[in-house]
């Protein structure tokens, strides 16, 4: 048994979610793992802005005051965390890396593919920015291409097909900064969309084709996979605050109370609404002396939301996906929450859609029910896929295997 926590750091709310991880045998088990989530807690993100911090004083302290609170919840200490990183100076980049085969026979074996991938990483990259992961999607060999996995096969050149997610270098700094004067480690860093993916999508969409939409706060992030493979990763600078920031400014009141109006009376489909329908402000505890009609919030709601999706579809085209992704749309995130994006996103995307809700977990899972803890909760699938095969025998030798984790992922140390 091993407990970790994840730490998803958004712009509007911080989540934790600490987990009892039980490798299984393999060959009594049909699954790898057992995730058993045993305590949540979150809190609204301060110092935090598109997913970037601006405070790093207020955003240490509001860490540090979760994972204590989190701690008294679950009865144990929490050293370190594994933290999901987005924003978006979060990039992905299609790369290739090609090497000779090395054996004299020609045989490919895991060591050129080894070489292949490394030749990405060592590829020149600008000075600011660090190599979190190297996806690799496919593999050519000679004239042969699109082939999963290469090994045994004979050829002459190996060329790997990746995508590099690469990320800023003083924005991983200052997160292991914030980190380590709240008291705690990072365990590793992994990117938070595709932990969200993992938390919610199948192997069968990934393998028909699917987009996750990961509508957050203040930034949307796109994450497409095809054939079983990660083939695009994009993260844009707006999100579902900007609705708040459109309602607050467009009815002439404060940011809390659009947001409350937001969530309690938002729409993203204006013609269900009635004209004459109003809202009453004292369901929301706020005493107003003016009329606010609800049908004025839902087109505000509509109007932001279909510019969101202009941009999905323009990045859609940008990669030849534009409706050709089978498997459709999963919205996760905050803004997956608004009543009718679901019928909107259908109308503009023209795709299947369905809101993604963690499923993978036992435990406390009516507590991470909601598209909110996608990522959260996503976090920690992805690290137990990452040590999965790596037998537990006791603490000193998972250190050892968290270790070979973090530098797998290129953790930056403070």
């Amino acid at each position: 048994m091993k407990l970790i926590t994840s730490l998803d750091i958004g712009s509007n709310t911080i989540r934790a979610v600490t987990a009892q991880i039980e490798l299984l045998d393999l060959q009594e088990s049909s699954s790898d793992y057992n995730i058993s989530i045993i305590g949540v807690h979150k809190k609204q993100s301060i110092g935090v802005r598109k997913g970037v911090i601006i405070d790093i004083n207020e955003t240490a302290f509001n860490i540090k005051k979760i994972l204590d609170e989190l701690e008294k919840i679950i009865g144990q200490n929490i050293d370190e965390v594994i933290v999901g990183i987005n924003g978006d100076n979060l990039l992905g980049i299609n790369a290739k890396g090609i090497v000779a085969v090395s054996r004299a026979d020609k045989e490919i074996s895991s060591i050129d593919i080894d070489r292949a991938v490394q030749s990405v990483k060592t590829s020149s990259i600008a000075p600011n920015r660090e190599i979190i992961n190297v996806v690799s999607r496919f593999y050519n060999i000679d004239n042969e291409k699109g082939i999963k996995n290469p090994i045994g096969m004979s050829g002459i050149k190996l060329e790997a097909d990746t995508l590099v997610i690469t990320m800023s270098s003083p924005f991983i700094k200052n997160v292991t900064k914030v980190i380590n004067m709240a008291g705690r480690k990072v365990l590793t860093f992994i990117p938070g969309i595709i932990a969200s993916g993992e938390s919610v999508l199948s192997n069968r969409q990934k393998e028909l084709g699917v987009l996750i939409l990961d509508i957050g706060s203040d930034t949307t992030g796109l994450l497409v996979y095809e054939e079983g493979e990660l083939a695009h990763l994009e993260i844009k600078p707006f999100g579902a605050g900007h609705i708040t920031n459109d309602i607050a400014i467009g009815l002439r009141i404060d940011i809390d109370t659009a947001e409350k109006i937001k969530i309690k009376f938002g729409s993203c489909v204006p013609d269900e609404i009635r004209k004459t329908e109003i809202i009453n402000l004292n369901e929301l505890g706020i005493e107003g002396d003016f009329n606010i009609r609800r049908r004025d919030i839902a087109l505000i709601i509509e109007a932001r939301m279909k510019e969101i999706f202009s941009f999905v579809n323009i990045s859609l085209d940008n990669i030849g996906k534009r409706g050709f992704l089978p498997a459709g749309v999963i919205l996760v995130g905050g803004g997956s929450n608004l009543h009718g994006i679901i019928e909107m996103a259908k109308k503009y995307l023209r795709l299947p859609v369905k809101v993604g809700y963690p499923e993978k977990f036992k435990g406390l899972v009516d507590e991470v029910t909601d598209p909110c803890f996608a990522m959260a909760t996503g976090l920690l699938y992805w690290y137990c896929k990452k040590i999965k095969h790596e037998p537990i025998k006791n603490d000193k030798y998972l250190n050892k295997v968290a270790f070979k984790f973090k530098s797998l992922f290129h953790k930056i140390s403070p």
